[in-house]
């Protein structure tokens, strides 16, 4: 009498037999695998997706906002917002393959020096000055009403002054650039500043700190992250004045070949001119945004899911 399956078992474990799997038991060996691959990443963390979910949605935004874009050029969408002359995104492809099938590098080259001097400048005496109006209340009665007066006016207005005040147009052109970025970071850094936590600087008095001391380790300090956010969006702000410094005279320049394609109504290399404007302002701010966090290690912020 043949004996059973169990027994079988039982005796090739004993005599140290491996049993032949039978095509059953690979079939659900196989499906249970593919069933863990489609689980939550929670017991294979040594097998990490290819692409984040996080990236996928950023990518898709990306397609969806282009996507959308050219189906309403190719419908001509008409309704309070007018698509029939906007540049679709396949012609603004083109321009771009024109572009940088020419020398690029001279207009690119030609922007990114105007905007990294101006905001350089505007960095040092926003921080600087924004630090001693915020500290010194004698210093902020000097100098804060006429800052405050001249901080509305917008860079386009500066063109005339800009060319009686230099003496050529690639100083104008960076003066332009830096109004743009010194505003929003003065302003940051008083505020910051200003907003020092009370509780702190009675501490360091209590542990018998010198104003030096606490002006050095507390109030400074303190005020990084608003300081942080004033270059942010002052690295932005440069970029965003930079279509109205190469108007002055530039032959060289994103902002020269946009402004120079709306006068020769040549619409495609607006919309590219725009959209490099607006990557490289993105890239430079993520930049200044990713060093100033070294400079505060204890900053450590964690978004909620939804």
């Amino acid at each position: 009498m043949s004996s059973l399956p169990s027994e079988r078992s039982a005796q090739a474990r004993s005599t140290g037999q491996s049993l032949k799997p039978s095509p059953f038991h690979k079939i659900q060996r196989l499906l249970k695998d593919c069933l863990n691959f489609f689980k939550p990443d929670v017991t294979r963390s040594s097998h990490a997706p290819l692409i984040q979910p996080r990236t996928l949605r950023r990518v898709l935004s990306l397609f969806v906002f282009f996507g959308a874009w050219q189906l309403l050029c190719i419908a001509k969408f008409n309704f309070f917002i007018n698509f029939e002359f906007l540049p679709s995104p396949l012609e603004v492809f083109g321009a771009t393959v024109q572009f940088f099938s020419s020398d690029p590098m001279q207009h690119i080259r030609a922007s990114v020096i105007r905007v990294l001097t101006g905001f350089s400048i505007a960095a040092a005496s926003g921080i600087t000055l924004g630090i001693l109006i915020g500290w010194f209340q004698q210093i902020e009665d000097l100098v804060f009403l006429p800052l405050e007066l001249l901080r509305p006016i917008p860079a386009v207005a500066w063109i005339p002054l800009a060319i009686l005040m230099f003496p050529n147009s690639e100083a104008g052109m960076i003066y332009i650039t830096f109004i743009g970025a010194f505003f929003p970071i003065l302003i940051s850094t008083i505020r910051g500043v200003e907003c020092t936590d009370l509780l702190l600087l009675r501490v360091g008095q209590c542990l018998g700190a010198t104003q030096w001391y606490i002006f050095k380790d507390v109030v400074v300090p303190g005020a990084l992250p608003s300081i942080a956010s004033g270059l942010v969006i002052g690295m932005g702000n440069s970029w965003f004045c930079l279509v109205t410094a190469e108007i002055l005279a530039g032959r060289y320049g994103v902002g020269y070949i946009t402004w120079e394609s709306y006068v020769t109504s040549n619409y495609p290399p607006i919309v590219m001119g725009m959209l490099m404007i607006g990557l490289m302002g993105a890239f430079s701010a993520y930049a200044v945004d990713r060093l100033t966090c070294l400079l505060m290690p204890w900053r450590v912020t964690k978004k909620q899911t939804l």
